[in-house]
């Protein structure tokens, strides 16, 4: 059998991504009854390869593996080889030998991909500079569990054509949602990626019409990890595009709010806001967790049924 990666949402059937969001749910249940009592990965061992500095990823899949009864390795490029230049490939086919599974966050998804192509264990996708599959597992994980099934429904992304954005572009193609996309002129999604989603997803330029009706709106910084020297520039052009209690009110009466964090309060979000009860980030924050034991537990078993 092909050794299975998760390096956007696109690879895994709907079907798949569905089964997983409930196998989360699941989960994250047993634990609260049964504590960490389902160790089926014991003396396992992942590879947690970080070049850009982490908080939620991190703490989420070292504590799944601890849960899971194995063991996380925290590597760095100032720690390793890849940081003196061994070729990506090469450190792949090493690790492949040494571990059972493999998370990477780092800035190139072609390196990402170059990586996974060379590694004969499970490759996940801890966030690139085009994708963050694995925090739409717990933004879609959290929406599930509030309000059900999402199928139909409209979530409003508002900022930057980002990471973040192009993730939520493929959650809407995979889970069958309808997307408003509202940002600047300039700041769009990558067009190869709005464009295999049809007319499921719309760009809009006024915040207001965009939440209109809305069942779920969500947001992330102006300046991602790498473009801090744009910060100004990035203020400049996102004035108008910040999320408020005000604008929430223009949503559906059940609407969520999410954001993948850190937030930056009095910039894409009131500052206020986060307190707001339709506001569900820490719960979203998690379900990382949660979600992602259910994809280990797929990418290293295959499907478990509940």
């Amino acid at each position: 059998m092909a050794t299975r990666h998760f390096l956007t949402l696109m690879d895994a059937s709907p079907e798949e991504l569905s089964n997983l969001i409930q196998r989360a749910i699941t989960i994250k249940n047993a634990l609260k009854v049964e504590g960490p009592t389902y160790t089926p990965f014991p003396n396992h061992t992942m590879a947690m390869i970080f070049e850009k500095s982490s908080t939620r990823t991190r703490v989420s899949f070292e504590t799944a593996m601890a849960h899971f009864g194995g063991h996380a390795l925290f590597l760095s490029p100032r720690d390793t080889q890849l940081g003196r230049g061994e070729p990506i490939g090469d450190t792949a086919r090493v690790l492949s030998e040494m571990v059972d599974i493999v998370m990477i966050r780092t800035f190139s998804h072609a390196g990402l991909e170059a990586y996974a192509s060379a590694s004969s264990v499970p490759v996940i996708n801890a966030l690139t500079d085009d994708y963050h599959p694995c925090q739409l597992l717990a933004d879609v994980m959290t929406w599930t569990e509030l309000r059900g099934s999402v199928r139909g429904k409209t979530a409003v992304w508002i900022g930057d054509g980002n990471n973040m954005c192009h993730s939520w572009i493929n959650a809407a193609r995979q889970f069958d949602f309808r997307l408003r996309i509202c940002c600047p002129e300039g700041y769009e999604p990558r067009q190869d990626i709005l464009a295999a989603a049809g007319d499921r997803v719309t760009i809009l330029r006024d915040p207001a019409e965009a939440v209109s009706g809305a069942d779920l709106v969500t947001t992330d910084v102006w300046a991602s990890m790498g473009q801090e020297e744009e910060q100004a520039k990035r203020e400049a052009a996102f004035a108008g595009f910040q999320v408020t209690e005000a604008l929430l009110d223009r949503a559906q009466d059940d609407a969520l709010f999410l954001h993948c964090l850190p937030a930056h309060r009095g910039e894409e979000i009131s500052e206020t806001l986060l307190d707001d009860p339709r506001a569900v980030v820490w719960q979203e924050a998690g379900n990382r967790l949660h979600a992602q034991k259910a994809l280990i537990e797929f990418l290293l078993l295959g499907q478990v049924d509940d």
